[in-house]
């Protein structure tokens, strides 16, 4: 999505998507092209950090791009797919996932400085049929509101509507939002939502009468000459990033890397998390930013006031305590501005994103007082090398003495795994296996409806074996297993999919009331937001 699809902005630690640990072998190349002068950043020292970093977290490629001053430097590092020697280089793409949404939120500010749009018109005047569960929210969000999560919607609400892939249309992703129950009021605090891009991308289209796709491609990355960057995330070139993921059976954490077998796909969630780039292409992006619009001495993307609106602080992030061996890298402010965040780093302002789908993460960040920025672009979820390798090179561009931020990270994904596998066993030690279930197998059997998701359908394989499919996520079926009394626990015929507890209410004359899920994982990513299911009976079928 997105997911990711970022992920929850508060957390250093808690990116989409970044459940990863441990591999054998790693082939490692580095290839590093440089454009003007010479960069504050040495190449040979950026080498060894990326390869330790590689080697620790197991990290099959990675491309770094760096804006330093006149300097521009692509760096390129490890392989596109494991097994195969072909390696990383600048042209290779890489899904950025929630990276995306900064590219949506210039596409926007391109359209006010159009005179088209405004960032506080109401979306219901210039999207028509728009609605959220509340009415008050449905009739005052603006533009603005679209864009720095604070609609009232919960942490990655709604995120099954399309994650991993969907078999609906932008237009009806819309306009079912309108059944997601808010988790606090509208305009009341800071949660990460996806959804609420795809409607920016929606408004978009209708305000400038192209697709999303169409206007940031001719708007944005045809004037940049982006030429390598794909708007769609099923796009396939020859030059392009496979996604890796470790193997396990027990969490997320513990196995080999491999080739991630279910990618996201579909066209639904392109605003909020779709394009694909190299590190050749983000260099234009990132001094664009820099240059507060400016693509060169007589021709603007957006213009310097519009520049300074999507930097500009919009909604307080709650900061948490970080674990002691990251403390140096605590935040004291931080804030969502538009498809950005703002926050300092060891005192020193930055502009920042990080950005994950399954199988890659990628982070943003922008140092306006060193009029400096770079690119972390990784094709697996080993975000222990994608945070070591931001830090570092925050420390080297702003001058300041770095600690050993490899052996931290790992320090701290470590002891996060352990718990998670320790949470993960025990309560299989609890479970009641022989009591239950309430009914005859036969009785679950049926199509259930949530009212933002749709529906899901149960029924019984050629065993006997209860079966679920998620109706609107195609592939996204398999089998359920009796755990105790009426909870279920999915075996997802596709990998990379987090099971997940399934459990029936029953009403006082026995019959099935609803059906709610849980995700089995203690770290599994917002993005599974089984927790907002509920799923009430539409007919049975015995």
């Amino acid at each position: 999505m997105i997911h990711r699809c970022r992920e929850n902005a508060a957390s250093p630690i808690q990116p989409k998507r970044w459940r990863v640990s441990v591999f054998v072998a790693l082939m490692v190349a580095s290839c590093a092209t440089v454009s003007a002068s010479e960069s504050s950043v040495s190449t040979p020292e950026l080498d060894a950090f990326a390869h330790k970093a590689m080697q620790t977290f197991d990290t099959p490629g990675m491309a770094v791009t760096i804006v330093d001053g006149d300097t521009v430097t692509t760096h390129a590092y490890g392989v596109r797919k494991l097994g195969d020697a072909a390696p990383v280089d600048a042209h290779t793409i890489f899904p950025i996932g929630s990276n995306t949404k900064a590219f949506t939120s210039a596409a926007l500010a391109i359209l006010v400085d159009q005179g088209k749009l405004r960032w506080d018109d109401r979306v219901v005047d210039k999207l028509p049929g728009f609605r959220m569960y509340d009415a008050y929210a449905s009739s005052e969000m603006t533009v603005t509101d679209l864009l720095v999560h604070r609609s009232g919607l919960g942490l990655g609400e709604g995120d099954l509507m399309m994650f991993p892939t969907s078999d609906r249309s932008r237009a009806q992703l819309v306009h079912d939002i309108r059944y997601l129950k808010p988790a606090r009021s509208f305009r009341g605090g800071y949660d990460y939502d996806n959804v609420l891009y795809i409607v920016a991308g929606a408004l978009v289209e209708a305000v400038s009468g192209q697709r999303w796709e169409d206007f940031v491609q001719q708007q944005i990355l045809d004037p940049l000459q982006m030429h390598d960057t794909q708007v769609s995330i099923d796009t396939r070139t020859g030059d392009q990033a496979a996604l890796h993921a470790k193997n396990t059976t027990a969490v997320r954490g513990v196995g080999q890397q491999s080739v991630l077998k279910t990618v996201m796909s579909g066209q639904v969630f392109a605003p909020a998390g779709a394009l694909q780039v190299s590190a050749t292409d983000m260099g234009p992006w990132l001094r664009l930013q820099l240059d507060s619009g400016q693509l060169d001495k007589s021709r603007r993307i957006f213009s310097e006031a519009a520049a300074k609106t999507l930097w500009t602080p919009q909604t307080l992030i709650p900061i948490p305590t970080f674990p002691k061996p990251l403390a140096l890298a605590q935040p004291q402010f931080e804030a969502y501005a538009l498809g950005f965040e703002v926050q300092d780093y060891r005192g020193h302002k930055i502009i920042t994103h990080l950005g994950g789908v399954l199988g890659g993460v990628s982070a943003v960040v922008i140092i306006p007082e060193k009029h400096a920025a770079f690119a972390i672009m990784l094709n697996s979820e080993d975000v222990g090398t994608l945070f070591a390798v931001r830090e570092h090179l925050l420390d080297t561009l702003l001058g300041l003495p770095s600690p050993d931020w490899i052996a931290s990270y790992k320090q701290v994904f470590d002891g996060i795994n352990a718990e998670a596998v320790a949470a993960l066993k025990s309560p299989a030690k609890a479970a009641h296996p022989a009591r239950g279930p309430s009914l005859p197998l036969s009785d679950y059997v049926g199509v259930y409806r949530d009212p933002w998701y749709g529906t899901a359908t149960l029924g019984r394989d050629g065993k006997g074996a209860l079966t679920i499919s998620f109706d609107h996520s195609p592939g996204m079926h398999g089998t359920l297993e009796h755990v105790q009394y009426d909870t279920f626990r999915t075996h997802w015929t596709i990998p990379d999919v987090e099971d997940a507890y399934v459990t029936f209410a029953l009403k006082p004359d026995g019959s099935i009331d609803e059906m709610t899920m849980k995700a089995i994982s203690p770290i599994a990513d917002f993005s599974w937001d089984y927790q907002d299911l509920r799923f009430t009976p539409v007919h049975a079928s015995k």
